[in-house]
């Protein structure tokens, strides 16, 4: 497919959900790989004793940034057997526009992405979009992640 064709079809779907993933549980583990990764050992996270007694979720919960750092992992983007923009040879992480955590991941919950296209636009060399990510919390009615993801497509 060409660039004008995929700018054309994805144009003809803002607004439109492109994928809901898989449910995804949230355990202990990957909370302390996070916080290994990032040095943000804060006991909300990773103490489980202290979280149980003093936390208002009554446990430890997943870093914010964890929950953001799924998208890629939710969307597809790191998996060649499904891939979100089939064609693309390369899919570039621009940043963000609009990061929001009104939800906390507690540990045990399962969450899932939701991929909804908000935008699309020629660059040189390419494609890019926006799209609108939130993550659900299996049971709770706010999300935990709501963000505004800007990715770089190359054919």
């Amino acid at each position: 497919m060409s660039q004008a064709e995929m700018f054309a079809e994805l144009k003809g779907k803002i607004g439109q959900t492109l994928m809901v993933s898989d449910w995804m549980e949230i355990d202990q583990a990957r909370i302390n790989a996070f916080a290994e990764a990032t040095g943000d050992f804060q006991w909300i996270h990773i103490d489980a004793g202290r979280a149980g007694r003093e936390s208002p979720y009554g446990t430890t919960i997943a870093h914010g940034y964890l929950t953001l750092s799924l998208y890629p992992l939710l969307r597809h983007l790191v998996d060649e057997s499904t891939p979100a923009y089939p064609g693309v040879k390369n899919v570039i992480n621009y940043g963000l526009n609009k990061v929001r955590f009104p939800n906390a991941v507690r540990v045990g919950s399962r969450v899932r992405g939701h991929f909804k296209l908000h935008d699309v636009s020629e660059v040189s060399g390419g494609l890019q979009i926006v799209e609108i990510y939130t993550v659900e919390v299996d049971g709770q009615e706010k999300p935990a992640c709501i963000a505004e993801a800007i990715m770089r497509l190359y054919l």
